[in-house]
């Protein structure tokens, strides 16, 4: 089992969401985030003051899979969040070594579904 974690640019969720519907992956999680990488950032100004923009709004996806669906799933977020410019974003992938559905206590990848 792994835990995979997206971070892209909040206008490609739609794209990379329909990616995932269409390679059959619909459970997932999505939090807002601000963050920067190797954009850095930008400055705008405000009122006459300059100010420096460094953390951005992002989205994170965060979707538990078994083994199986592991390069579907990253895929398909590539697919989904490809901008071909800088600020596209990264995936974690994680080893997830216990998961538990808490309605009728399956273990492992009968959890995940």
């Amino acid at each position: 089992m792994k835990l995979i974690i997206a971070m892209i640019k909040p206008h490609q969720l739609p794209a990379t969401k329909k990616a995932l519907f269409d390679a059959g992956i619909t459970k997932m999680t999505v939090t807002n985030v601000l963050g920067c990488g190797q954009q850095g950032g930008y400055s705008e100004t405000y009122r006459g003051v300059k100010q420096e923009i460094n953390l951005l709004k992002k989205i994170r996806i965060e979707i538990a899979v078994n083994d199986a669906f592991e390069e579907p799933t990253i895929k398909a977020i590539v697919k989904g969040a490809k901008t071909g410019r800088i600020g596209d974003g990264k995936i974690f992938v994680l080893d997830l070594p216990r998961c538990i559905r808490i309605r009728t206590e399956e273990e492992g990848s009968e959890a995940i579904g």
